[in-house]
């Protein structure tokens, strides 16, 4: 008998608006707390305490606009944020401080998030002047190092994209998911696209990609998840498509250990599946609105994993289910 999905086990409230993105940053030894970052559609961030399950810091950096793209950078004392005030912010939290010590101006007015590759030299793909273009910066020098723009706009805007380093350690690549329902994959460094798949009948509104197996999976307005792989030539191919039961995928993130995925949907759901065979694991039901993002914790210890719900309702739920082994 197959048994009923568990209830958070915990939630996380008093955000001042919906929450529009999450990031862990819990990879750290005691006594140092987990905390949990999270955005807002009011311009707030959020530094949740896991351990006490208050916020211990609320930053305010993009003009009271919507927040929908946070990341750390080497550690938790380093933060980006991406705002619909058309700012990228660079945090110093050293020490008790919160305060903006850079920013990179923004010419998209889409809603495209920035992917960063958090290596030795960080880079980091946003979304460019024109609706279709995307560009990669080096954050060190603050230089555009490649600008990826399809010969014709007839993919529509760059919705969004996920940058990664293949294991031949050659020139980083770059997943752009766009409004046509289409996926491509870009060398960086070229400039050029290697490969386009057509996935979707509607937006690619969210996507993610396990750099170990070559294989990425995207979510629309449609009633399905799409699966694609890249095979030996790098040529984006179908893999899978997984039928679901309501339609609207806000967003996807495939765990760390690369065995489950879960996505937050339109229908106020979350839902886990197998990564390795797309099968559906458990439908977590406990917010009253829209789930706009997930994320999944980045503990030391496996059994400690979390998923992360944040949504429209203004609440964020926490799970632990299916621990790491």
């Amino acid at each position: 008998m197959t048994l009923p999905p568990p209830d958070p086990k915990f939630d996380l409230r008093g955000a001042s608006g919906e929450i529009s993105c999450l990031h862990f940053s819990c990879n750290v030894d005691k006594p140092c707390p987990p905390l949990l970052f999270s955005g807002s559609s009011s311009g707030q961030i959020h530094v949740w305490n896991l351990n006490t399950r208050r916020a211990e810091t609320v930053l305010n950096g993009h003009n009271g606009k919507s927040v929908y793209w946070i990341h750390t950078l080497h550690n938790r004392d380093s933060l980006m944020s991406q705002g619909r005030d058309l700012q990228i912010c660079k945090w110093n939290l050293s020490q008790g401080r919160n305060e903006v010590t850079d920013s990179i101006a923004v010419d998209s007015v889409g809603f495209c998030k920035c992917s960063l590759l958090n290596k030795e030299h960080c880079l980091l793909a946003m979304p460019g002047r024109e609706s279709s273009q995307v560009q990669v910066l080096d954050l060190a020098s603050k230089k555009i190092m490649s600008s990826m723009d399809p010969a014709a706009d007839r993919f529509g805007m760059a919705m969004c994209m996920k940058l990664w380093q293949p294991k031949s350690g050659s020139s980083p690549l770059l997943i752009v998911g766009y409004e046509d329902g289409s996926v491509a994959l870009w060398n960086v460094l070229e400039h050029r696209m290697m490969s386009r798949l057509v996935c979707h009948k509607e937006p690619v509104i969210s996507l993610d990609f396990d750099c170990m197996s070559d294989r990425g999976v995207s979510g629309s307005a449609e009633k399905i998840l799409s699966a694609w792989i890249l095979d030996e030539q790098q040529n984006l191919k179908n893999y899978k498509v997984q039928e679901l039961v309501n339609p609207g995928i806000a967003d996807i993130t495939i765990r760390q250990d690369k065995k489950i995925l879960a996505t937050g949907g339109w229908d106020y759901r979350v839902r886990v599946f197998g990564w390795k065979k797309m099968k559906p694991l458990a439908v977590l039901q406990y917010h009253s609105a829209s789930v706009h993002c997930v994320s999944f914790s980045d503990h030391i210890i496996p059994e400690e994993r979390l998923l992360a719900a944040g949504s429209k309702d203004q609440r964020i739920s926490l799970w632990s289910i299916y621990p790491q082994s």
